[in-house]
């Protein structure tokens, strides 16, 4: 790894000047754990299929009951997809943990299975990496500026909880609980051993794992981000922040 940056802080940077060309044997894997999105799954693979990069697709069904497991029984045979059901709903940290351990990329990013994230973004965002500049970039909803039909208690929830985790880890965050997170595959190796929470809680603990590992750089993009409501199966709820706050506190003091 390299020498740290000062105190840890995340930087906060503008589109690198690259020319988006990558090695012949570079490969993004994209770990996407889905829980009842047979509404969705389907456009967000063709997404990330439209993203230009070469991408190993890993889908983490976390025991769905609409319809979601049936879907992909029936993609087993796309050589870009990896598929793997866990054997009951365990949370949506249980299945980055099986996705982790699938991935084969060179850098590996979390991309939800609904259509909130936009997948056009991946080039933006690996390019620290690729550079070597970062070894993980965090992909912030509130960099880019007002974000749309985004809930009351949601922002400010995002919010609150993002200026927690930063007194803890000394990061300068502006969007902890993004899904875009994009890891150096070197820096998954260290993380992913560590790593025990089986639900949302999954967010705070990988942070408060990266900010203690020796000379991370750690990066934030802005991205664009679309919210969905509670009715369209928005999945976080009032207890899921409360226990994002325990975690917060927890990996602070358990190493």
């Amino acid at each position: 790894m390299h020498s740290p940056s000062e105190n840890l802080k995340a930087q906060r940077i503008q589109s690198p000047d690259w020319d988006g060309a990558l090695p012949g044997d570079f490969q993004i894997s994209v770990v996407i754990p889905v829980y009842n999105e047979v509404r969705t799954v389907a456009q967000v693979i063709e997404r990330i299929r439209g993203c230009g990069l070469p991408c190993e697709i890993l889908l983490i069904d976390d025991g769905s009951t609409d319809g979601t497991g049936e879907l992909l029984e029936r993609w087993r045979d796309q050589p870009d997809l990896v598929i793997h059901f866990q054997d009951r709903n365990q949370g949506k940290g249980a299945a980055l943990r099986a996705g982790f351990a699938l991935a084969t990329g060179n850098i590996v990013i979390i991309q939800d299975a609904d259509l909130e994230y936009d997948p056009n973004e991946y080039r933006r965002l690996i390019a620290p990496i690729v550079l070597g500049d970062a070894d993980v970039v965090y992909g912030s909803r509130f960099q880019a500026g007002p974000i749309q039909r985004h809930a009351f208690w949601s922002y400010y929830g995002n919010r609150f909880l993002t200026r927690l985790s930063n007194i803890f880890t000394r990061l300068h965050l502006t969007d902890m609980e993004t899904c875009y997170k994009v890891f150096h595959r070197d820096v998954l190796a260290v993380l992913r051993p560590q790593l025990r929470e089986d639900g949302f809680g999954i967010e705070p603990e990988i942070t408060a794992h990266l900010a203690r590992i020796p000379g991370i750089r750690i990066l934030e993009l802005p991205i664009s981000y679309s919210s969905r409501s509670y009715a369209a199966g928005k999945k976080l709820r009032l207890r899921d922040a409360f226990w994002a706050i325990w975690c917060i506190l927890r990996y602070h003091w358990i190493r």
